[in-house]
């Protein structure tokens, strides 16, 4: 395994590295769950490496690179688990692209996986304010003055899109894993994000099975509207002068949420673009062992960390909880 550096704990080992070749070292049907945010093409620059996938000069390049990295993603997820992809549309610019509009950049995505093997799963639309998008970027299409006058160019806000693959077993007449997810009706799954509604009914209680089938109803909806945009680790202690375009973290909310649905406690999560660390954060709080790659050293750093101190607040989250003590803060 070709890596610059390496951070581990208990429950997590981060590489510094290109993961196209960093994934080489992992063993055949070991990782459980990957979940990650990738390059956008040559949309953002992140560090100056000729490894970094974001310094594609076009979708091609782009495509070259990351579809052998997800053939050999293909190659150690379990038979049966899943890889969630978080993936927008591209904008196209006039004075570079010869006309403004979308590029369709989830379904390049969609197609390059389905060519290494996956089996095109599932996806989430996750709301993005559009009026936030306006604020951001004044692009045309959002501009009330436009609306009032040039309707022709106005456009919907773009949302992003949680992607997802299954590595099918291969067991003709069935979709069992090697390893199911279970969700035990007598556990209490956490709900992340807003308040669940009230329970429907005369019933003035409710047991267990009943709350994790109102949350399932809600993460069952082809549309997260309730997914909090600022709940995000913080990327500013990672930029250095180098940077072109800052880290966009993905949200908590949307990690968190993936691994209650797609994972057993223990199971391995994975990313290949562990940035600051976020999915691992998360994996690690909720009770599951990380893997991940990042090749910045900058963010490597801070991921390192950030991997760090959540096995520490799992860590004693366990023993409060076998002490039978509620600790405020610790979670």
């Amino acid at each position: 395994m070709k890596v610059l550096n390496q951070s581990s704990g208990k429950d997590f080992t981060l590489y510094q590295g290109d993961s196209c070749e960093a994934i080489k070292g992992l063993p055949d049907n070991s990782l459980d769950f990957s979940i990650y945010s990738p390059p956008f093409s040559n949309l953002y620059i992140y560090s100056d490496s000729e490894a970094d996938m974001g310094n594609s000069s076009n979708d091609e390049e782009f495509f070259q690179h990351y579809s052998f990295l997800i053939k050999e993603l293909f190659r150690v997820t379990v038979p049966g688990r899943l890889s969630a992809v978080h993936a927008k549309d591209l904008p196209l610019y006039a004075n570079r692209d010869g006309a403004s509009g979308l590029k369709d950049f989830p379904g390049q995505i969609i197609r390059a996986h389905e060519e290494a093997g996956w089996v095109y799963h599932s996806r989430v639309t996750i709301f993005k304010d559009p009026v936030i998008e306006m604020q951001r970027t004044k692009t045309h299409g959002l501009l009330y003055k436009n609306f009032k006058v040039r309707g022709e160019v106005c456009r919907q806000g773009m949302a992003d899109y949680l992607i997802v693959f299954r590595k099918w077993d291969g067991l003709e007449g069935t979709t069992a894993s090697e390893r199911p997810v279970r969700h035990d009706p007598g556990v209490a799954i956490p709900y992340v994000g807003e308040a669940l509604p009230e329970p429907t009914g005369l019933s003035l209680f409710e047991d267990t099975d009943d709350h994790n089938l109102r949350v399932w109803q809600r993460y069952a909806s082809p549309v997260w509207m309730d997914i909090d945009q600022t709940r995000v680790l913080n990327y500013q202690l990672a930029k250095d002068n180098s940077d072109e375009k800052h880290i966009c973290p993905l949200q908590l909310d949307v990690i968190e949420r993936s691994i209650q649905l797609w994972t057993n406690p223990g199971d391995v999560v994975f990313s290949p673009f562990a940035g600051i660390g976020s999915e691992g954060y998360s994996a690690l709080k909720l009770g599951r062992k990380f893997i991940g790659i990042e090749l910045k050293e900058s963010y490597f750093r801070v991921a390192a960390r950030n991997l760090a101190e959540a096995e520490l607040q799992a860590n004693q989250t366990d023993l409060f909880a076998a002490a039978g003590v509620e600790v405020e803060g610790v979670a």
